[in-house]
């Protein structure tokens, strides 16, 4: 089956890639030449684990391909995915220019059937929109019987375990308006059915609320627990093991239940709020999910409140902070939304000089933000001289440090834990004072 998915950001690149490597013929089609001609060869624009190997054996074995011209495969396939971005307009919904700009396009040069489909996280409604725009230039052309289908494939990918999620989903939700576009897909994901992985078919309405509904359960869980973790700490309680205690039952379960310093990232902000934008727009206020962006914000700068009463609200002026950990979660570069960004915000309008250390996501922060931090070798050398040190991301190698070498290092052996990763009991027997979230 020949495909192409339209966009090679990190939903794009990952789809494609996975497609391919089950046998689909994948065209990626990207407007940025630079970034097709750095695939072309054989580098990898995004970090993801194991996506450079499988990238180019699939080039290898010629069932991956990449062009900036979209036009000039739209005769050879048969489903065309639309992964492009849907940046947040200032309002909070979901900017729709670039998933239309493909529409516009397909509409300009299609010749045969096509089943066009939306994988990029949008807003209900928004196939309608996609199909409208094809058929207005389809008649711009005098083809307005050319008949084609639209679908949505919403990703439910997690950065840093992209791979392994596409390719052994929990489920795969498919929207179709048609038994054509069901049977075009269906062929599509064959090779998931066969071991028998759910494709799940509705109708396009509902997948399209299906991913932000998800994504916005998963927020509500991690802000749900972050206010029991508050509420623990001034009682008196342990939400570690709340934690424990609440998802062992069965209704509730364990995952996305612990509690830290915020989430981030590419999707759950974006789309918590694209869809109370969406609610609002439709007369109805999104009350629970209003409260859960709340609460992630506040928790964003609870680190910042911990280092105050540490130094006893003194000024921090002139203080040395060793950060372990930019990016939003582990095993990504990605550091949209990120804690990280907030905390060095706030560092460095109260005068603190920062030493940061992440594995991969370095070279994505001075990118954004320069050299208004010191970047540092290993985690180790963040603590050289620090008089605080914060872990923000739970990056595997950050679990078991040698304490002895850094409370030698360190100024002051204050450890401010953003993740609870981290043994109370081995830091104060190495004679550090530790704080963490939610005890």
């Amino acid at each position: 089956m020949n495909i192409a998915i339209v966009g090679t950001g990190y939903v794009g690149l990952v789809s494609g890639t996975c497609f391919a490597d089950t046998g689909a013929n994948v065209t990626c089609v990207d407007v940025d030449a630079q970034k097709i001609e750095r695939l072309k060869n054989g580098e990898i624009p995004i970090f993801e684990p194991g996506l450079d190997e499988l990238v180019l054996k699939n080039v290898k074995a010629g069932r991956l391909h990449f062009t900036t011209d979209l036009s000039s495969v739209l005769d050879d396939v048969q489903i065309v995915f639309s992964a492009v971005g849907t940046p947040p307009d200032e309002d909070g919904s979901a900017d729709l220019k670039y998933v239309l700009q493909v529409a516009r396009t397909i509409g300009q040069h299609m010749n045969n059937y096509l089943v066009v489909v939306t994988k990029s996280t949008v807003p209900v409604g928004t196939a309608a929109k996609v199909r409208k725009t094809i058929e207005d230039e389809l008649a711009k052309r005098g083809l307005q019987d050319l008949e084609f289908d639209v679908a949505s494939n919403p990703e439910f990918l997690k950065e840093g375990n992209a791979i392994k999620d596409f390719m052994s989903p929990d489920r795969v939700v498919v929207g179709v308006e048609s038994e054509h576009a069901k049977k075009v897909l269906t062929k599509l994901y064959k090779p998931f059915l066969l071991n028998n992985f759910r494709v799940i078919f509705m109708d396009i309405p509902s997948a399209e609320m299906t991913k932000y509904a998800a994504n916005s359960m998963l927020a509500t869980r991690i802000s749900f627990m972050n206010d029991i973790a508050n509420l623990c700490e001034r009682v008196g309680a342990d939400v570690n093991m709340v934690r424990a205690g609440i998802g062992a039952d069965t209704r509730i379960g364990r995952k996305f239940l612990y509690a830290g310093c915020g989430y981030g990232g590419s999707c759950f902000p974006k789309d918590v709020k694209a869809l109370i934008k969406t609610a609002d727009q439709n007369g109805y206020s999104m009350e629970v999910l209003k409260a859960v962006e709340r609460v992630n914000e506040r928790q964003k700068s609870i680190l910042f409140e911990k280092l105050q009463k540490a130094f006893k609200d003194e000024d921090l002026k002139g203080k040395t902070v060793a950060m372990w950990g930019l990016s939003f979660k582990p095993e990504t570069d990605d550091m949209r939304e990120s804690t990280a960004l907030v905390m060095i915000h706030l560092l460095l309008e109260a005068g603190c000089t920062i030493r940061a250390y992440d594995p991969v996501a370095m070279n994505e922060c001075k990118r954004r933000i320069g050299d208004t931090v010191t970047y540092c070798n290993d985690m180790y050398d963040a603590t050289l001289d620090a008089d605080a040190l914060l872990l923000l991301t739970e990056w595997k190698e950050f679990r078991l440090p040698t304490w002895a070498v850094i409370k030698k290092a360190m100024k002051r052996p204050l450890v401010i834990d953003g993740r609870n990763i981290f043994d109370s009991e081995d830091l104060e027997e190495n004679g550090f004072e530790y704080h963490c979230i939610g005890k």
